[in-house]
């Protein structure tokens, strides 16, 4: 029987390509931009493309933001993509400073314009970079969406701002860009986010879904 699951329509986002990756591995997939669509979906995805602000105004000029609070707070899987997982956290300083929707505490904030060298580095990050447990957790990615994944496994990007938890139990996966560390991924409990694109990844994205569907 096919998982069912809700993508938040709020104007904003890759849907057709992000549903496309969820109907490819089984799912039963419904776009909803209405809050009282989402108010009894087991699973739900928050896409999101583009700046912060203007991400989570679209989100909450529809009234949807509390109807995602409303599903965390029961307890049920939530997985954010690119800025939808960045909307999770307290606050961005993207373009001045916006309030998020703070289910994980902490921050947004822009990647690392040089390097180690003092070399300035190209931004957005744009391409494909390998995933890493964060320093000194190499074990952490059991039971997350992550578990199929060799530590290595690349993953696709466009972003110019990260994650920055402000616990780093809630810092689930690294990449390297320009010597330095960024986020990669976050997690608290069901919740659970991507900075990088599991439906532009191939079947390392798709493997991500797959694991998502599966969870309680």
């Amino acid at each position: 029987m096919s998982k069912k699951i809700v993508i938040v329509d709020y104007g904003v986002g890759n849907l057709l390509s992000v549903a496309r990756a969820f109907e490819h591995c089984g799912a039963d997939v419904s776009l909803q931009d209405r809050a009282s669509a989402l108010t009894d979906t087991s699973r739900m995805v928050l896409p999101g493309v583009g700046a912060f602000g203007d991400c989570v105004d679209a989100l909450r000029s529809r009234g949807l933001d509390q109807a995602v609070l409303e599903h965390v707070a029961r307890g049920r899987p939530l997985m954010g993509i690119c800025v939808g997982m960045q909307m999770l956290l307290d606050a961005s300083e993207e373009f001045g400073s916006h309030d998020g929707l703070g289910i994980i505490p902490g921050v947004v904030e822009a990647i690392p314009r040089m390097d180690h060298a003092g070399n300035v580095l190209k931004v957005p990050h744009i391409g494909w970079s390998p995933l890493l447990p964060p320093e000194g957790r190499n074990n952490c990615w059991a039971d997350t969406p992550l578990s199929e994944l060799k530590t290595g496994t690349a993953a696709y990007f466009v972003h110019s701002y990260h994650a920055r938890p402000h616990s780093e139990d809630h810092r689930l996966a690294d990449a390297e860009y320009g010597g330095q560390r960024i986020t990669a991924s976050i997690c608290r409990e069901a919740v659970f986010g991507t900075q990088f694109h599991p439906e532009k990844s191939g079947e390392v994205g798709l493997s991500i879904v797959r694991r998502f569907l599966e969870a309680a």
